[in-house]
Order: C-alpha cells, then structure tokens, then sequence
C-alpha cells in the first residue's frame, strides 16, 4: 500500500438517505461525499464501506424494540448503498454489520489490507450516518484497537439524527482524542 490512510463511508444506504429513516441532513452530505470518495479512488487510496444489516427478525431484536422502523433489512433497496456511491461499494469492500459498531472492524480491516498494511496506516478517516450512533460506535471501535493511530472524523461529511445530537457525537469524539475535520 503506497498511501498511510483509509476513509471509511459508514452506513451510506437507502434507508439512511431516502428510505426508512430518510434525513434531510444525510441528503445534504451525499455531493461531497461522492466527490471526497471519487477524490480518494484516485489516488489509490483505499475506501471501505460499512452497510447496517438487518434481518426479517429485526423487529424482535432489541434495536428494533428500541428504534420500531424496519430498515437496512439485508438485500431490499434500502439495504442498498446509495446509487451515487454503488460503483465504488463492490462487496470486497463493504462490511455488513448487524449493529451500530462492528466488534471485528480491526480484524476485518487487517484482513482487507494485511496486517502490516494497517500497522504502517497513519490516519483512518470516517464520515457517513449517523454521526451519532453508527458513525461514532466504528470510530470508537477503532481508536480503541489502535489507540496510536489518528483517527479523523469529517464532521461536514456527516450528518447525525438531529444536528444537536450531530454536533454532541463530533464533541465526545474530540473528547475521545480524535480529530474532527
């Protein structure tokens, strides 16, 4: 790997944008989002995709007690990445997680990129929904696996339930001594 740095697009499905749980501020992201992704495609800098996967059972889960709105039920349409993103979301690069952090995110990712490859990173990058459950549960995962490495956030690329609950995830994540860009 010729670069020091992963991004990492959490959660950038239908039913985060446009479906389900559909969020004004999620649609407001999705333009420069493509573009950062694009950007980084570019340079050959690796870009990994979480997708919130559910089954039909959601609904007995306790998320689902807790939040009653089926969504990201694995493989309808609002599962799906959303079209913008789709071409650069090949199934080499998604992890499906059944809830809001993937505990085997930083074996997962060493997997992706080999060991030393993670060892040698210098900087995993985050954006995507929700700032405030999803995007924050990953990035605390993975400050706590590598607690050395910088962990950056791009706040402008995320977007939150609400923009109080948004700006309060960016602020325990600052607190949490990652990087808010």
């Amino acid at each position: 790997m010729n670069n020091k740095k992963v991004l990492i697009v959490i959660d950038m499905q239908n039913d985060f944008v446009t479906g389900a749980l559909e969020n004004s501020e999620a649609q407001g992201i999705t333009a420069a989002l493509e573009d950062r992704v694009k950007e980084y495609k570019a340079e050959g800098i690796p870009v990994f995709f979480t997708r919130d996967t559910h089954g039909e059972d959601y609904m007995e889960t306790q998320e689902g007690r807790l939040l009653p709105v089926p969504h990201c039920i694995k493989d309808t349409k609002g599962w799906q990445i959303i079209d913008c993103l789709k071409e650069y979301a090949d199934e080499a690069n998604v992890l499906d997680k059944p809830t809001f952090g993937a505990v085997d995110f930083p074996a997962w990712l060493e997997e992706k990129l080999g060991a030393e490859a993670v060892s040698d990173l210098e900087e995993i990058q985050f954006c995507g929904v929700c700032t405030d459950i999803c995007v924050i549960s990953n990035a605390m995962i993975l400050k706590a696996a590598y607690p050395e490495k910088k962990i950056t956030v791009f706040g402008s690329l995320c977007a939150g339930v609400t923009p109080e609950s948004h700006e309060n995830a960016l602020n325990a994540m600052k607190a949490c001594q990652m990087y808010i860009n």
